[in-house]
């Protein structure tokens, strides 16, 4: 009998995606043994109000740019095409079915630090943990004191899946805000080649061709 497979999950709001996203997605497949990532951008996160984001068409188009040509990642518009507040546990629930994954399959969620100290605030938090299991990544030592205040507002079984899950990665360079600051600036008229930028030569090939053409950002 073959063992279920791996499915990862991998949600923001990729504004726009960069190489640090796929670095996170390549460690967590890698550490986790994951068949299958699927990059689920955001509609609307609901831990983040008021955040004004890239149309979701135009995110899940860099999405498809920066993964092409890896064979095990995906993508899903299934928050997109969501109306009304999203929440993760609705995702996971809905996933296997949206990628014609099996309904027996292992989940897991890859989950950013800066998710650490709401995550047992989330919708059904502790169903989450239970049914997928978090992969969190965490940075430096501030990573590992967020860690035990979560501790405290969890369940002893919840917060052992959480410990394992943790993914000590070193910081990626640059963010996506410093990305949406520098492509405000820039013009694209003038020949500018993202490769020499240190900022811009975090945008994985044709992502930055597609936000010229786009005039995303601006």
């Amino acid at each position: 009998m073959n063992d279920p497979i791996r499915l990862g999950l991998f949600g923001g709001s990729f504004d726009p995606v960069h190489t640090g996203h796929l670095h996170v997605a390549r460690a967590a497949q890698e550490a986790f043994g994951l068949d299958r990532v699927v990059f689920v951008p955001a509609a609307r996160p609901p831990h983040k109000p008021g955040k004004q984001l890239a149309v979701g068409e135009d995110r899940l188009a860099m999405l498809a740019l920066a993964i092409a040509g890896e064979p095990t990642w995906e993508l899903s518009s299934l928050e997109l095409e969501r109306t009304g507040t999203s929440y993760t546990y609705d995702t996971i629930v809905e996933l296997p079915a949206a990628v014609d994954a099996p309904a027996d399959c292992e989940l897991y969620v890859i989950l950013g630090s800066d998710n650490l100290p709401g995550l047992p605030t989330w919708h059904r938090a502790a169903e989450l943990i239970a049914r997928a299991q978090p992969v969190v990544v965490l940075r430096d030592e501030a990573d590992l004191d967020t860690l035990i205040a979560v501790q405290e507002k969890l369940a002893p079984d919840l917060f052992a899946r959480i410990e394992a899950g943790l993914l000590i990665l070193p910081p990626a360079p640059g963010r996506a805000s410093d990305l949406r600051a520098r492509l405000a600036d820039v013009d694209p008229r003038s020949g500018l080649d993202p490769s020499r930028d240190p900022t811009l030569s975090l945008l994985p090939p044709g992502v930055w061709e597609y936000i010229v053409r786009q005039g995303i950002y601006k």
